[in-house]
């Protein structure tokens, strides 16, 4: 019959330390793995594809805006006033954002941003042929008001 090998009291001491050695270096190590997956995944799955979603929203808003603006120059006598009132949505993503007009005649675009989000949409075809100006937020009623010499808008 082959005998076990038999330990003195300093080998079991060595055993346990190397023991909770090994337990602390891999739980230390996985637990700084947490907070590294923790950070990416906040950017990679929830960050990114809510700006994607803002991007889009605000193409939507200029679009729409951008309608409207060509909807009332289709319509307007050549001398006399139209004022429209119209709504966009409060908020994208939880948070306000702007609206602005930028750029001078066949240039013109909506500019609609928050942050460094931003979308711009040209104003279909009529920029070279009339002047359109004005800002405004995404709070309460918007209105675009046009007369002979142009549009303006808050």
């Amino acid at each position: 019959m082959k005998r076990l090998p038999s330990f003195t009291d300093g080998d079991r001491g060595e055993a346990a330390v190397t023991n909770l050695m090994e337990y602390i270096s891999v739980t230390s190590i996985l637990m700084i793995l947490l907070v590294v997956m923790m950070f990416s995944v906040n950017a990679v799955f929830m960050e990114g594809p809510a700006n994607t979603l803002r991007y889009h929203a605000f193409t939507d808003i200029g679009n729409g805006i951008s309608v409207r603006i060509v909807d009332i120059y289709v319509t307007a006598p050549d001398t006399g006033d139209i004022t429209s009132y119209f709504d966009i949505p409060d908020d994208v993503g939880g948070a306000d954002y702007f609206v602005e007009v930028e750029g001078s005649e066949e240039a013109q675009k909506i500019l609609v941003h928050r942050g460094d989000i931003q979308s711009r949409i040209a104003i279909a075809g009529i920029g070279a042929s009339k002047g359109v100006t004005g800002n405004t937020t995404s709070r309460g009623w918007n209105m675009i008001q046009y007369n002979s010499s142009g549009f303006s808008g808050s």
